[in-house]
């Protein structure tokens, strides 16, 4: 087969990456003292990539954070006051303790460079309207002057995106340096897919097929319990067709206020200088789609801002039923009663 796998979501794709590694990996090795297995040159494809999560209770996802890191690559932050709080491990990353650099693809990707007044996305999109056959709506991400910074604590590992528009929808394929397939994968496909949907939305186009392709993929040895426990849960039940929670669409008014928007009661919720009820959040005037995201953010402000509290049972039945699954899984100390999680 000279293409790579196809899934029609991620949950399968990342079931089978972590079973090839454990099984067939070609190295043992332990860059900068993380021991690891490690395959080279591994690819897949996903079909749906609207479905960006697994729903397995051995691998508790956190929604708030992947939501959280797309809506910051989207805005082209590099700040660690906002992702920190999702991600507090990212500030061992950071060299000034303010920002982040290689780790923030989006600042790479959303923002103008050098003298330019448009940003590469903007730039691609252009070139995508104007030329929609077009190979080149390329956005570089890896910067070789990463490579001169010694001991670089946060080198980029991705690549590149590629956005390319074939009958009517726009496909995306990825290009990683390097993947921790247990952790940084489920981050990463999450983002990109945000970030290929929110592409297609601009151009008003279909969501096409996501491909991700990995030079250095690998699993570190400190993570392999958990890992073999996700593939055991995996290997009781029989792979769905479909997703168990289908994910829905983005709306096709989003724009980048849209987004502005949903940040700005982002950091209002995250600094704790608001609290809302759904009624509150469906009154805002967002679309349902944005009213999940902003549940969520709800949820995650009372897990920190109320450490001795359930979340509230109203912010959790307004959640649709994927997230509600994944937060009973990651939280189940604190579900209130009737919100326990369930296979």
């Amino acid at each position: 087969m000279l293409a790579p796998s196809v899934y029609p979501g991620f949950e399968q794709a990342y079931v089978d990456v972590l079973g090839h590694i454990v099984r067939d990996h070609e190295y043992r090795n332990a860059p900068r003292g993380n021991a690891s297995r490690e395959c080279l040159g591994l690819s897949f494809k996903l079909t749906g990539p609207r479905e960006r999560l697994p729903f397995l209770a051995a691998r508790k996802v956190n929604p708030a954070f992947h939501f959280a890191e797309a809506l910051w690559y989207i805005a082209g932050r590099n700040d660690l006051d906002m992702i920190a709080y999702y991600a507090p491990r990212m500030r061992s990353d950071s060299r000034d303790g303010a920002t982040v650099s290689g780790s923030a693809y989006g600042s790479r990707i959303f923002n103008p460079v050098g003298d330019d007044t448009l940003s590469p996305f903007d730039r691609v999109l252009s070139l995508l309207h104007g030329e929609p056959d077009s190979k080149r709506g390329l956005l570089p991400i890896f910067e070789a002057r990463e490579l001169a910074v010694a001991d670089n604590p946060d080198m980029s590992c991705a690549v590149a995106l590629h956005l390319l528009v074939r009958e009517g929808k726009l496909h995306m394929v990825c290009s990683m340096r390097a993947n921790d397939c247990d952790r940084g994968l489920l981050a990463d496909v999450f983002s990109f897919t945000m970030i290929q949907e929110y592409a297609a939305v601009q151009l008003g186009l279909g969501l096409g097929t996501y491909t991700h392709h990995i030079g250095s993929a690998h699993l570190g040895d400190r993570d392999f319990d958990r890992v073999q426990r996700v593939l055991a849960e995996a290997a009781d039940r029989p792979a769905p067709p479909t997703s168990r929670f289908p994910f829905p669409p983005m709306p096709a008014d989003t724009t980048p206020q849209t987004i502005a928007t949903v940040l700005g009661h982002e950091e209002a919720l995250r600094t704790n200088q608001v609290q809302y009820r759904p009624t509150d959040i469906a009154g805002l005037g967002l679309q349902p789609y944005w009213q999940q995201v902003l549940l969520l953010f709800e949820a995650k402000r009372q897990l920190v801002h109320c450490p001795a509290d359930p979340v509230e049972k109203d912010v959790l039945a307004s959640l649709d039923a994927g997230p509600r699954w994944l937060l009973a899984h990651r939280w189940p100390s604190r579900m209130p009663r009737g919100f326990g999680p369930v296979r």
